[in-house]
């Protein structure tokens, strides 16, 4: 691989990558450059054949199980990654639970609570982790993926709605927090992109959702993966605390 990529010499941990949006993520920013590991819980497997793809292309990367939303396994991921291709200065926030649509009468507390764990307590627990060595340096990068439900206050979605709010408050803090140190914290929120777990959602719903992108075509994970490549790259260190709608003019303001 080209030593004259934009991301060389930087090491980018994607959250929730094996497949879907995530793998598409850790893609983009392994063919700029950057080292990459491969984070998954439930199938690790798939997320090994993530990183075999981004070292056939030429690049480094590396497969490891954990669950990002408990402390113990993000220490030990950022230890394993660090030991194996050094210390992670990019990190992406990807990991979702399901996300089902109920009348507010049908969740239940600890689902709710779930979905803070991933899209606040997550971010929180890898950002607390990993910034020593951020400032220690002078340079960062806090990407998360948000969604363009806060933007569009989604009915019958309120768990994820009010979890991915957290999330943008939580990121747009920590960008004033950390923007002294060299580090940007900033977000990407992709509109309704089918990948693998969307596979079985009634057609009727997708017919009906693309029927609104003025763009007049699905997303791709490509088109996200760039747009946190860009928010990686140095020619962004005066941008923080921003968010990129991903979504082909769904949410124009």
């Amino acid at each position: 691989m080209s030593k004259d990529l934009p991301l060389n010499g930087h090491v980018a941990l994607v959250t929730g990558s094996s497949k879907g949006l995530g793998a598409g993520i850790a893609r983009c920013l392994g063919a700029a450059g950057a080292k990459v590991v491969i984070n998954a819980y439930n199938n690790i497997t798939l997320g090994q054949e993530v990183a075999d793809e981004i070292i056939s292309g030429g690049g480094e990367a590396i497969a490891i199980r954990a669950d990002v939303s408990k402390e113990s396994d993000i220490k030990n991921l950022l230890e394993q990654a660090g030991n194996e291709l050094g210390p992670v200065d990019i990190i992406v926030p990807n990991a979702t639970p399901p996300q089902p649509q109920k009348p507010i009468e049908e969740y239940d507390e600890d689902f709710y609570r779930s979905m803070l764990d991933f899209f606040v307590m997550s971010p929180f627990l890898l950002t607390q982790a990993a910034v020593p060595g951020m400032k220690e340096r002078g340079w960062g990068r806090i990407i998360n993926i948000t969604s363009e439900v806060f933007a569009a206050s989604n009915p019958n979605f309120s768990a994820y709605v009010a979890a991915k709010g957290g999330q943008i408050g939580w990121s747009r803090s920590m960008s004033r927090e950390l923007a002294p140190h060299g580090i940007t914290v900033n977000m990407v929120a992709p509109g309704w992109i089918p990948v693998e777990r969307h596979a079985n959602d009634p057609q009727e719903d997708k017919d009906g959702y693309f029927a609104q992108i003025p763009a007049g075509r699905w997303g791709t994970p490509d088109d996200i993966g760039n747009a946190v490549k860009f928010f990686a790259l140095e020619e962004s260190s005066f941008i923080t605390g921003q968010t990129l709608h991903i979504n082909g003019g769904m949410t124009p303001w």
